[in-house]
């Protein structure tokens, strides 16, 4: 297997890029904790479908245009940036349940309330119940979260120019690309698996919106380094 080396430096290289914390890390936990593991999940192939879309950027060059001319790298960058403020926004608003006596009103406010989405986990896990929001919502959250962050195609560019070697057939690059997509998406899903057990919910507990406000901090601050960095 000629290309064995180059496909296992490939696959290090992305281990430790997409295990790293950044928008997307932070959209999935907040989709976990806020609408459970389904929701999740659908975010995570939303994410591993956008790959696609850097790796195509890359496999016909348009990646070296958008890094190479200012004002479209600038572009994107303000338009991921605007929309992870978007996504931030809605994480921030986020806070602890209703007292039970309300009633009615504690179901007005569940959009705000993470421990109220909790109570409905199991159910949207279970696809028994209707989600706060659709899975197709979901998967375009992903899919613009990473699709729009020139940041990532950076990443991608610097893979298949850097480290994949000019002489690799564009059948083996390809091959490449959809083991990084399916990788990411896989990666992503076991995290919205991991953040939904019950173990993990019973220690977050009630105070689960605080960690949810914590990810719209976070999404704030990756939205200003794309802007300022």
């Amino acid at each position: 297997m000629p290309y064995l080396n180059e496909f296992l430096t490939i696959a290090l290289v992305h281990l430790v890029a997409v295990a790293s914390p950044g928008p997307d890390f932070a959209v999935v936990v907040r989709n976990s904790l806020a609408y459970g593991r389904r929701i999740a999940i659908y975010t995570s192939i939303g994410i591993g479908l956008a790959i696609l879309l850097h790796v195509g950027y890359s496999l016909v060059g348009l990646s070296v245009v958008i890094a190479t001319t200012p004002w479209l790298f600038k572009t994107f960058s303000y338009l991921a940036a605007g929309y992870l403020l978007y996504l931030a926004y809605g994480a921030l608003k986020s806070g602890p349940s209703q007292p039970p006596e309300e009633g009615e009103a504690a179901v007005n406010n569940i959009d705000n309330s993470v421990e109220n989405r909790r109570a409905n986990t199991e159910a949207a896990n279970n696809s028994k119940a209707s989600p706060l929001i659709s899975a197709q919502k979901a998967l375009w959250i992903g899919f613009l979260t990473n699709g729009l962050n020139p940041k990532a195609t950076l990443f991608f560019l610097s893979l298949f120019t850097a480290i994949i070697d000019i002489d690799t057939p564009f059948s083996i690059k390809l091959g490449y690309g959809i083991y990084l997509a399916i990788a990411t998406g896989l990666w992503f899903c076991f995290l919205s698996y991991l953040l939904s057990t019950s173990k993990i919910a019973q220690l977050i507990g009630k105070k689960g919106y605080w960690l949810d406000r914590a990810m719209g901090v976070l999404l704030v601050g990756l939205a200003a380094k794309l802007v300022l960095g």
